[in-house]
């Protein structure tokens, strides 16, 4: 995936590790020196996908998150990434690496991991690929349609991450935003909460745009301006939108069981750093929405 800021686009990707719980002792974050040889470890990798990225700025930390935290709209731990980086001093032209790593255990504030994200099977390194428009699209295009057939990263540097995040890596790989997209969107739909992902989806890829969830027995969901909005339905309203020739058996539960619905959707939406507003709507009227 690419984005543009001011005069510079990007390719935006990440190390994706997959992970198994032991008795290790996991880092969220390292420090400078071995975020630095990590990540010239990382920029031999994408070199050998698609050379032309050696021509490229890498910027990249040494931390890992949850897919949750990388997904959001706006991409705000990219952007602090960039908006980082565009502090460095800059020498000639052509690629160099650039790695943000902690100091006395701490990173920058926007780059902190969050800790109640912490402890998932996947855990992903951001990416930041910048430079000249042509030679992004170039590479781009070329792990756009490569990294998730062949991505896996080098021996050296999948053990170099193990060791220095105190994980126990079963794969390490690369992706793009779109191709963790897609595994986000499989994992949604296995987890039975499909039916939201177009509303997030909206959200990520086009903020701008209106999107809805009006598909009962699913709570109904609007997304616009930024924001989604979920209708909150009274006993009364629900029954006539949900369950209008039901003969009452059992709609305290499935009443109940839609609230959690709810509540569910909103947990995933914030997650994923979508505005969430509850709405009463007397009538379950989209048009309420």
């Amino acid at each position: 995936m690419s984005t543009s800021s001011s005069d510079r686009v990007h390719v935006l990707a990440a190390l994706a590790l997959e992970v198994v719980p032991g008795d290790v002792d996991p880092r969220s974050a390292i420090a400078q020196d071995a975020a630095g040889a990590l990540a010239e470890l990382i920029a031999r990798d994408l070199a050998a996908f698609a050379p032309q990225a050696a021509q490229l700025e890498l910027v990249t930390v040494g931390a890992h998150y949850d897919a949750v935290e990388l997904l959001r709209p706006g991409w705000p731990l990219y952007r602090e990434l960039e908006q980082l980086a565009a502090r460095a001093p800059r020498g000639g032209s052509g690629g160099r690496v650039i790695a943000f790593g902690a100091h006395d255990h701490r990173l920058p504030a926007g780059l902190a991991p969050a800790p109640e994200h912490a402890g998932g099977p996947l855990r992903l390194v951001p990416l930041l690929l910048g430079g000249d428009a042509d030679v992004v699209g170039i590479v781009g295009d070329a792990f756009e349609r490569d990294l998730i057939e062949r991505g896996m990263a080098g021996a050296a540097t999948a053990l170099a991450a193990q060791e220095r995040f105190g994980l126990r890596v079963e794969h390490a790989r690369y992706l793009t935003l779109h191709d963790l997209m897609a595994m986000v969107s499989m994992q949604y739909e296995h987890a039975g909460i499909a039916p939201l992902w177009p509303i997030l989806e909206t959200a990520l890829l086009a903020p701008g745009s209106d999107e809805w969830l009006d598909a009962p027995p699913e709570p109904l969901v609007h997304f616009a301006d930024g924001e989604a909005r979920i209708a909150m339905l009274s006993p009364a309203a629900w029954r006539a939108k949900h369950a209008p020739d039901d003969d009452g058996t059992s709609l305290e539960r499935r009443f109940d069981h839609f609230q959690a619905r709810q509540r569910q959707f909103a947990a995933v939406l914030g997650a994923h750093g979508v505005p969430v507003t509850f709405a009463h709507c007397a009538q379950g009227d989209p048009a309420e929405l």
